[in-house]
Parts: C-alpha cells; structure tokens; sequence
C-alpha cells in the first residue's frame, strides 16, 4: 500500500483529508440480533481490538454503549426506538432519505473536543443482500469501518476482507494499516495528508 491510497482512504468526498480514531475504549452494544449473531460480532471486536493494541469496555461512563449496532428490516423501525431521535437529532430527515436512497447500511459518528471518535452507530437494514452473508463476513466488515474514520469511498468499490484458507481474514493492508493507525505515537486525530505518509512509515514491509 502506498502513501498515495493511504491518503485516499481517509480523503472525504467533499475534499479534505481526515483522520480519527477512538480516543476511548470502546463498550459495544448490539440490538435486533439473536445470540448466536451476538457472540460473532463480540469476536469480531475483540479480534480487532486485539489487532489494533486498542481497548474495549463493558460499559463507557459517559453514554453506556458508545458503539450501537443495529440490526432490522426497514428503515422506519429506527423512527421506533426510544431516545434513538435525541442521540441522531436529523434521524427524522435521515430515514427518507436512506428509504429513497435504497441504503441497506449506514454509521454515523460523534467526536470529542479533540476530535476522536467518541461514539458509532451502524445501522443494517438487513434487505436480500445483506441477508447473504455469513454472520462471520458481515460482523468483521462493520466493525472494521467503525474502528476508524475512513472515507466515504474506502470500501465501495473493495471490501476490507478477503478469504484465506475457507476463512475470512482482513486483507493484510488494511490489516497493516489498522495496527499503524494505533501507534500511541501518533495523533488521534489529523487533518493533513502527510498523516498518511507517518502510518505508511508505520506499516510492515509487505502490508
């Protein structure tokens, strides 16, 4: 992976380079799942965690769960869930527009005074498509985008995993990338692109 994709990957698609990451533990907590889905997202976190040397929590003493996860079948079930509105203020506009839109997924983050991430919610309308995937696939992809402010753009036109041996694996880059991303070394939030040039400096040969 060079620089050059690196920046690309934390490039909004209004312009302008962004990097963050969780400048907390992260305590996740999943609704509209059964508990077999429930224990394959929990590995999920922990695998990336582990990778990333970054923490988790049972609980964050400001919000609870600081990383929601939602599971349903259409979009106007969120217009449902109590508090939902106070912690997504434009959740009545998003809800159209997303309906319209024919998004099957969405996340959204909230960001301290520094700028860190501080909060994530992933929504999955779980349409045919989604429905698909193996549990394993689904959870390990969400929950690498959220570990992360990647760009819109990052994964539209690749998907973070592969497959290796019958399993599903990050690829080694993005998985290089991820561990780089935590250097305690490093800002957890930047604004300028040569950020990318210090977590390629950061990234194993090969990765």
């Amino acid at each position: 992976m060079t620089p050059q994709e690196i920046e690309a990957l934390f490039t909004r698609e209004e312009g302008g380079f962004l990097f963050a990451r969780w400048g907390r533990p992260i305590a996740p907590i999943v609704f509209g799942v059964e508990e077999a889905t429930l224990s394959v997202l929990k590995g999920a976190f922990e695998a990336v965690a582990a990778l990333s040397g970054h923490k988790l929590a049972e609980t964050d003493p400001e919000l609870g769960g600081n990383c929601m996860v939602f599971f349903f079948r259409d979009w106007s079930e969120l217009l449902e869930v109590p508090g939902l509105d106070g912690l997504l203020p434009d959740l009545a506009l998003l809800v159209p527009r997303l309906q319209a839109g024919g998004a099957n997924q969405y996340r959204a983050f909230r960001f301290d005074a520094e700028g860190a991430i501080k909060a994530a919610f992933v929504f999955l309308k779980m349409d045919a498509a989604l429905a698909r995937l193996p549990a394993e696939e689904l959870a390990l992809a969400q929950v690498v985008q959220v570990f992360l402010l990647w760009s819109e753009r990052a994964f539209r036109d690749r998907s973070p995993l592969a497959k290796a041996g019958g399993h599903i694996i990050l690829r080694p880059e993005i998985a290089g990338l991820i561990r780089a991303a935590y250097d305690p070394v490093l800002p957890a939030v930047a604004r300028d692109p040569s950020q990318a040039l210090r977590l390629f400096a950061r990234m194993e040969p090969g990765s």
